[in-house]
């Protein structure tokens, strides 16, 4: 088992429209085979930072995941939308 812990700061006042879209890519990744579970949470003392940890069966298909077309689709307008920064993702090893 693996756990990918993504970090994420989004733009002032875009927090709900992050969340929102969260949603959505859990729907996708509860599809995607090896995916466990996932959640979101949100840093009290900032606001606009988040931390998503997701579980998977091994590394391997968390990487499909992400070089999947839903994952880009979702990545493209997170970018150009809502993130103030690039994501900072870390691997846990079980």
């Amino acid at each position: 088992m693996v756990t990918i812990g993504m970090n994420y700061r989004v733009l002032p006042g875009k927090e709900v429209i992050f969340e929102t879209a969260f949603k959505r890519v859990l729907d996708t990744m509860q599809q995607m085979p090896g995916h466990t579970e996932s959640h979101l949470y949100k840093d009290v003392a900032a606001e606009n930072s988040y931390l998503i940890l997701s579980d998977w069966n091994d590394k391997g298909a968390f990487d499909t995941f992400v070089r999947s077309e839903a994952f880009a689709k979702v990545t493209n307008w997170g970018k150009e939308q809502i993130l103030a920064d690039r994501p900072k993702h870390q691997v846990f090893t079980h």
